[in-house]
């Protein structure tokens, strides 16, 4: 869909994700805090398990990062998205605006950028908040007891 006469496309639909500043790339998120799952990887098949464990740092209640500027030194794992790196994630959900832009895709209706709603997300179900644990309180070998299809589970919940 064009935009209307007078109107600009959104910047999603005319930068590329690596030319955009730090501004745009971070108003991308959702705040869905799918990747601040855990994820399990089948060591036969590469084959990659969401889970509803949350990272110790993931606030669930608003499905924000409680130490964003340092979530690195705190969580080394932590995955640290690029415009290189989202090629080479392919963990990510499928909803993930970074990824529907590298994928040549439209931001869903629900997506702030959109609708203008940082709450939509929420209140249509398309996040994980409220619906997740802690890994604090769950044993490693019980992991795989907590696996859950985010992508097909009616309105990812």
């Amino acid at each position: 869909m064009g935009a209307a006469p007078g109107m600009t496309e959104p910047f999603w639909k005319t930068i590329p994700l690596d030319k955009m500043d730090s501004e745009q790339w971070e108003s991308l998120c959702d705040g869905c805090a799918k990747c601040c799952l855990l994820k399990l990887e089948d060591e036969d098949t590469g084959e990659i398990a969401y889970t509803k464990l949350h990272c110790t740092l993931l606030d669930a209640g608003t499905c924000q990062c409680s130490d964003y500027a340092n979530r690195k030194q705190k969580v080394p794992d932590c995955v640290k998205l690029t415009p290189a790196g989202i090629e080479e994630l392919p963990w990510m959900p499928s909803t993930c605006a970074y990824r529907l832009i590298h994928e040549g895709k439209p931001l869903p209706d629900w997506h702030h950028l959109v609708c203008g709603d940082r709450e939509r997300v929420h209140t249509e179900g398309h996040s994980v908040r409220g619906r997740t644990v802690s890994e604090d309180t769950v044993f490693e070998d019980d992991m795989e007891d907590f696996i859950v299809d985010w992508e097909d589970d009616g309105n990812d919940r």
